[in-house]
C-alpha cells in the first residue's frame, strides 16, 4: 500500500465524525422501531375501516396497538417516548373521530401536527434558532454551544430546519386537499404512504448537511476538563498552604 493508498488522520476523522452523526440521528428520530411505531397503529386503522367500515372497531385496534407498544418498551426498559408520542396521537385521532362520528377525523390531530412542526421549523430556522439544532444539540452533548461558537454547524442546522419544514410542509400541502375531497380509506392509505419516505429524505438530508459541517464543541467534556482543573488547582493551594504552615511552625520552633 503506497501512501496514497493510506487513510489520513482527516479521513478517518470525517469518518468517525459521519458515524457519529448517523447514531445521533438513530437516536434522535427513533431508527426503524420507531418508524414501525409511527406507522402501525394508522395502518391497522386504515385496513381494518376498509374492510368493514366499522370506526369503532377500527380505532380501539389502533389505539389497543399502541399501548401494547408502550408495555413491550417499558417491559424491556427501552426508550418511550416515540411509543408514547404515538399512543397520545393516536388517541387525540380516535377522540376527534368518535366525537365528530367521521372516520377521517381520527386522522386530522396528526395532520394539524404535521403543519405545526412544519411551520416550526420554519419559522425557527428564519429567527436564527433553528428547531433541529435545539434537538440535536444534547445529543451531541453541544447544547446550545452551536449558536455563538461554531457557525458552521449553526448554518447546517438551519438548512435541516428549512428542509424538514419544506418537506413536512409539502405534504400537508397533499394531505389537507384530500381531507376535504377523498373518502376515508383513500386519505388514510395516502397518508399511510406518506408516512416514511419524506421522514427518510428529511434524516438524510439532515446527515448530509451534519457530516459535512464541523465537528460538534463537547460541552460536557469542557465542563468536566474545567471541573478536573479546579480540584487540581484547590489540590495544589491546599498543598501550598501545607508547606507554608509546615515552613512557618518549624521557624518558630527553632
Amino acid at each position: 500500500m503506497t501512501s496514497l493508498d493510506k487513510p489520513t488522520t482527516e479521513d478517518t476523522s470525517a469518518d468517525d465524525a459521519r458515524a457519529v452523526t448517523e447514531a445521533a440521528l438513530f437516536e434522535a428520530f427513533g431508527g426503524v422501531r420507531g418508524m414501525v411505531e409511527t406507522v402501525l397503529p394508522g395502518l391497522l386503522f386504515v385496513s381494518i375501516y376498509t374492510v368493514n367500515k366499522d370506526l369503532h372497531m377500527s380505532a380501539i385496534a389502533a389505539l389497543a396497538v399502541s399501548l401494547v407498544m408502550v408495555v413491550v418498551r417499558l417491559a424491556r426498559k427501552d426508550t418511550v417516548k416515540h411509543a408514547f408520542s404515538g399512543v397520545f396521537g393516536v388517541a387525540f385521532g380516535v377522540v376527534f373521530a368518535m366525537m365528530t362520528g367521521n372516520a377521517k377525523d381520527f386522522y386530522l390531530p396528526g395532520m394539524l401536527y404535521t403543519l405545526g412542526l412544519a411551520l416550526a421549523y420554519i419559522v425557527t430556522a428564519m429567527a436564527g434558532v433553528p428547531l433541529i439544532g435545539l434537538m440535536l444539540g444534547p445529543v451531541f452533548k453541544e447544547n446550545l454551544s452551536w449558536r455563538t461558537r461554531n457557525p458552521g454547524r449553526k448554518k447546517a442546522y438551519t438548512k435541516a430546519s428549512w428542509a424538514w419544514g419544506l418537506i413536512l410542509l409539502g405534504k400537508s400541502a397533499i394531505l389537507f386537499p384530500l381531507y376535504w375531497w377523498a373518502d376515508t380509506t383513500q386519505l388514510g392509505w395516502v397518508l399511510i404512504a406518506l408516512k416514511i419516505p419524506p421522514f427518510l429524505l428529511a434524516v438524510y438530508l439532515t446527515w448530509v448537511f451534519l457530516a459535512k459541517a464541523p465537528p460538534p464543541i463537547d460541552v460536557f467534556a469542557e465542563m468536566e476538563a474545567e471541573e478536573r482543573a479546579e480540584e487540581e488547582r484547590r489540590a495544589a493551594a491546599a498543598q501550598e498552604n501545607d508547606g507554608t504552615t509546615t515552613a512557618g511552625r518549624h521557624r518558630r520552633e527553632s
